[in-house]
């Protein structure tokens, strides 16, 4: 399970990502499209074309730390819903508790 102190702040990617990016790949694309720099502590959460898999990118102070999961119903759901948005969802750290629990 992640466990976020409060005030850090989550970004979640409203497009689906190429899946074959790793860390390096997705810290990229942080900066690129997102405009966001990767290396603050701010959790990335990027979901694959179909919405049943999501990665998750932040830094711990000492690297990038890159999580991974296929998602149930709820997830998928949720993270379709958000396909409307122009550039990203940001969420704080009480709204994260149903999307990100059981990733890590």
């Amino acid at each position: 399970m992640l466990m976020l102190s409060q005030g850090v702040r989550i970004l979640v990617a409203t497009k689906p990502v190429d899946f074959r990016k790793g860390h390096d790949g997705l810290a990229a694309l942080v900066q690129s499209t997102l405009a966001e720099d990767p290396f603050t502590g701010t959790v990335f959460v990027f979901r694959a074309k179909r919405a049943d898999r999501m990665k998750i990118l932040f830094w711990d102070g000492s690297g990038l730390v890159m999580a991974y999961n296929h998602l149930h119903s709820y997830y998928t759901s949720f993270l379709v819903s958000t396909r409307f948005l122009p550039r990203g969802l940001v969420l704080d750290a009480c709204d994260d508790v149903g999307i990100v629990d059981g990733v890590l």
